[in-house]
C-alpha cells in the first residue's frame, strides 16, 4: 500500500476499507507515515466525512496501538461515564460514586482540562494527597472494595489518538465529527468497561454549539459503542449554562460534595441523578440498552417531570430505568453515594475529611465580586467565556504543561432567567493573586448579558441516542 493512495481515495469521497484503515494507523503510530501526509489525511476526511463502519475500524484500530485494559479483575459490571466537556460539569464526582453505591463497578480513567473545560482529574486532585496516578493491581483492588476508583489516563492509553490529537490541533480538524467520535471511544474502549454513559454537552461552553451536531456526534459514538459489543447510550445535555453555579477545582469538589450531601444545585442534582441512573439501568437491569439503536426525542421537559417517557421504550425497559432512578434517589437520601467518594478518596490517599467537611477544601483568598450593570434579568451566559474567566483566574491551562490553583475560580450567585438589580452581585471570582481579579472580571462580565424580558426556559436535557 501507498499512502498516497489512500489520501487520493478519501480526497475523491471513497470508502477506506479495514486493511487501508489498520495499515495507515500502525504506520504512522509507528513513524513510517510522516506528519504531512497524515495531515493530508484528516483534511480528506474533514471534507469528505467517514461512513460508520469506516469510523468503526478507525477507532478499533486507535484503540489497540497501545494498551487495552482488562477490567476481568474486577468482579462484576463495568460502567464507564464520558462527558464531551464544559464548564461547571462535575457529574462524574456525583455519579460516580451514585452508581456505585447501587452495586456498579466505575472503574474511571479520566483526563486533566485543558483550554475552558475543566477534568476530573483536577478536580479530585483539590483533595490534598489525592494520588491519580496508582498501580493497576492497586486501582483493582480500590473498585473490587470500594465501587469506584478514578485515576490518570495510562501513559500508552491510545498513543495513536496523541498523536492525531497533535496534528487535528494545528492543521483545523479538530472539529470533525468522525476524528471527535474516533478520539473519545478509542479511550473508552481501551479502558475495558462493560458499558459506556456519554454525556454529550451542546451550546455555548460545549464543543458541539448546536443541537445538530451534538446529536450527530452522540449516534455516531453509540454506534461504535454498540459494534464493538459495548452497551451504550448518550445523553445530549444543556451546556448553554454552567452547571451547577461553581466554576474552578475546589469550588467544583465541594459543590459535588454538598450534592451528594443533598442540597446541591436543581440543574446539577438533575443531569447527574441522571447519569448515574442510566450507568445503574445498564450495569444491573435486565436488557438495559439493549434494544436496536434510536434516537430517543422529548427525553426530558424543562423541568425534568417527563424524564425517560420516550419513543420507543418497552414496558420492560421503562421499569428497569425507573428502578434504576429509585436505586439512585435512595443512594442520595441516604447518604450511600458520599460514603463512597469518602472511601475512594481515602483509598487514594486523598483527606477523607474535606469529603465529611468541605469547607476544608482551599479556595482563593483573593476575592472580587462582579455587580450587574443595569436591571432586567441574566438572559444569554456566553459559558466558553466564563470557562476563559475561570482560567485568567488560574483555575485551568491554556498549555499541558501550565501549573494550576486549584482554589482559584468562580462561584455564580445568578443564573440563567434570575432577575437582577443594577449593583446586585452576579458572581465571586477567586484567585491566589489580586492582579489576576480584574481581567477575568472583564471577561466574565461581558460574558453576562442583562435583558428586559425574562428569557424563556431551556431544556437541561434534550434527547437520548441509545444502542
Amino acid at each position: 500500500m501507498r499512502m498516497y493512495d489512500i489520501i487520493e481515495k478519501k480526497k475523491r469521497g471513497g470508502i477506506l476499507c479495514r486493511e487501508e484503515i489498520a495499515w495507515m494507523v500502525q504506520g504512522f503510530v509507528r513513524g513510517n507515515i510522516p506528519d504531512y501526509q497524515m495531515s493530508a489525511m484528516l483534511m480528506a476526511i474533514y471534507f469528505q466525512g467517514m461512513e460508520d463502519g469506516e469510523i468503526t475500524d478507525l477507532t478499533l484500530e486507535m484503540a489497540h496501538s497501545g494498551d487495552m485494559v482488562d477490567l476481568s479483575p474486577i468482579q462484576g459490571v463495568k460502567v464507564d461515564k464520558h462527558s464531551t466537556g464544559g464548564v461547571g460539569d462535575k457529574t462524574t464526582l456525583i455519579a460516580g460514586p451514585l452508581a456505585a453505591a447501587c452495586g456498579v463497578k466505575v472503574a474511571k480513567m479520566s483526563g486533566r482540562g485543558l483550554g475552558h473545560t475543566g477534568g476530573t482529574v483536577d478536580k479530585l486532585e483539590s483533595i490534598p494527597g489525592f494520588r491519580t496516578e496508582i498501580p493497576r493491581e492497586e486501582f483493582f483492588r480500590i473498585v473490587n472494595e470500594h465501587g469506584i476508583a478514578v485515576i490518570g489516563q495510562s501513559g500508552n492509553l491510545v498513543p495513536a489518538d496523541k498523536k492525531l490529537y497533535a496534528l487535528r490541533d494545528v492543521t483545523a480538524t479538530v472539529d470533525s465529527i468522525p476524528l471527535i467520535a474516533s478520539s473519545i471511544m478509542s479511550k473508552k474502549l481501551a479502558a475495558g468497561s462493560d458499558g459506556i454513559v456519554l454525556d454529550v454537552k451542546t451550546g455555548s461552553g460545549a464543543f458541539m454549539k448546536d443541537l445538530a451536531s451534538s446529536r450527530r456526534l452522540a449516534e455516531k459514538m453509540v454506534a461504535i459503542g454498540r459494534q464493538a459489543g459495548k452497551r451504550c447510550c448518550a445523553l445530549i445535555t444543556n451546556m448553554d449554562v454552567p452547571l451547577g453555579r461553581a466554576v474552578g477545582n475546589a469550588l467544583e469538589m465541594r459543590e459535588a460534595i454538598e450534592t451528594l450531601m443533598g442540597r446541591g444545585p436543581e440543574d446539577l442534582v438533575q443531569v447527574s441523578t441522571e447519569l448515574a441512573a442510566l450507568m445503574v439501568w445498564i450495569g444491573s437491569e435486565p436488557g438495559g440498552c439493549s434494544g436496536k439503536a434510536q434516537r430517543t426525542e422529548g427525553w426530558a421537559d424543562v423541568r425534568g417531570s417527563e424524564a425517560g417517557k420516550g419513543i420507543g421504550f418497552s414496558q420492560a425497559e421503562e421499569a428497569g430505568l425507573a428502578r434504576a432512578r429509585e436505586r439512585v434517589a435512595e443512594a442520595l437520601k441516604t447518604g450511600a453515594g458520599l460514603r463512597v467518594l469518602a472511601d475512594m478518596a481515602e483509598a487514594q490517599g486523598g483527606d477523607p475529611r474535606c469529603v465529611w467537611e468541605p469547607e476544608r477544601l482551599h479556595v482563593g483568598d483573593k476575592r472580587l465580586e462582579v455587580k450587574a450593570q443595569s436591571d432586567g434579568y441574566l438572559g444569554h451566559m456566553d459559558t466558553e467565556a466564563v470557562g476563559i474567566a475561570s482560567v485568567l483566574l488560574g483555575a485551568g491551562r491554556s498549555r499541558k504543561e501550565d501549573a494550576l490553583d486549584y482554589g482559584a475560580g468562580i462561584m455564580l450567585h445568578k443564573k440563567y432567567g434570575d432577575p437582577v438589580r443594577a449593583g446586585e452581585t452576579i458572581g465571586v471570582l477567586y484567585a491566589s493573586r489580586e492582579e489576576l481579579l480584574e481581567p477575568a472580571a472583564k471577561k466574565f462580565l461581558s460574558a453576562c448579558a442583562i435583558e428586559k424580558e425574562r428569557p424563556e426556559p431551556e431544556p437541561l436535557i434534550y434527547e437520548m441516542v441509545r444502542g
